[in-house]
């Protein structure tokens, strides 16, 4: 009975250890990461995402739980034998932000926009190394994908990536998960703004395949919609 429980402890451990990153496929070179971090009492977790391309692994936005910075970069070396290249945030909060400085000094080339560059600046966050246009496109490897800023929202700054090829949305904390009951941290946001930024991007991008949310799950195709209506309830009860 006491070898069973030490046992029952030590995999307990290792449970908790592995969980603090999980991975998973989202389709072809597309990998969703999730990391947590704890808020007052509760541990609350952040997507993030990563795709392999010829040219190396490109990360958009880092791991929260400062960690998980390193083990990221090891799982996917031991995953795919690829080593990551570059970095994109999509807004200056720490959940997309913090491992930006770590990055940068590994030789991973680290992008942000000039705005959430000076309001990372202005909140003493970690800053990219490069500044990007707000609205661009990047070639990497065998891929091309868009940056697209759909207005204020979620925050001033926030920006989403579009995949036209694999019809990918990469949409941060812009965009709330369907799971989700409310629109979350609204310490810099603009719901009158967002609800208009929303519009923008469903009519831009209206034939998405997937969605990935800042957080939640991503496994459901609702998510832009049920952000809208999220945005349509809180300025109802105001």
């Amino acid at each position: 009975m006491k070898y069973l429980f030490l046992l029952l402890l030590i995999s307990g451990h290792c449970f908790s250890q592995e969980n603090k990153l999980v991975i998973e496929r989202l389709v072809g070179d597309f990998y969703i990461y999730k990391t947590f971090h704890e808020h007052e009492g509760n541990r609350i977790s952040a997507n993030g995402m990563y795709l392999l391309t010829k040219d190396g692994a490109v990360l958009f936005d880092t791991p929260w739980d400062t960690t998980q910075f390193q083990p990221l970069l090891d799982s996917i070396w031991a995953k795919h034998r690829s080593l990551a290249t570059m970095c994109l945030a999509t807004h200056f909060h720490e959940d997309r932000t913090a491992g930006l400085e770590y990055y940068k000094n590994r030789h991973i080339l680290t992008y942000s926009t000039k705005m959430t560059d000076d309001l990372s600046k202005a909140h003493k966050m970690k800053r990219s190394e490069y500044i990007m246009p707000l609205d661009n496109t990047f070639s990497v490897g065998q891929y091309s994908f868009e940056i697209f800023y759909p207005g204020p929202g979620h925050s001033q700054d926030n920006i989403v990536v579009w995949f036209p090829k694999d019809k990918v949305l990469y949409g941060g904390c812009f965009v709330k998960g369907s799971e989700a009951s409310d629109l979350g941290n609204l310490s810099d946001a603009n719901p009158a703004a967002w609800k208009r930024s929303m519009m923008n991007l469903i009519a831009k991008y209206n034939n998405c395949k997937y969605v990935i949310p800042g957080q939640h799950h991503w496994k459901d195709q609702s998510s832009l919609t049920h952000t809208l209506r999220l945005i349509e309830n809180h300025l109802q009860a105001k």
